[in-house]
């Protein structure tokens, strides 16, 4: 068993505690996790690619920004048959 200590940014650190706590986990679980992940699929198992939405999903985006900025709630629907019959029309 080795000991390791990482230097980061405390805010960094305080979300990462969020984040591992909301799935029931510590920071050093969550570390040791990543490391055997690594040695297993010999791959760093990180994303760091940047999410764009897409032209259709910016536009439902305004949409809902908008009616929530003019005080409104939009539709409401009492099913999910009802929802996608408005949908389709």
């Amino acid at each position: 068993m080795t000991t390791m200590t990482i230097r980061c940014d405390e805010s960094d650190k305080a979300a990462a505690v969020k984040v591992a706590e909301y799935y029931g986990f510590d920071l050093s679980s969550v570390t040791r996790a990543l490391w055997k992940q690594m040695a297993r699929t010999h791959r760093i198992p990180l994303d760091f690619g940047n999410y764009e939405p897409n032209a259709e999903s910016l536009h439902s985006i305004q949409e809902a920004e908008s009616i929530i900025a003019a005080g409104g709630t939009g539709a409401s629907y009492d099913s999910g048959r009802n929802l996608l019959d408005a949908a389709r029309s």
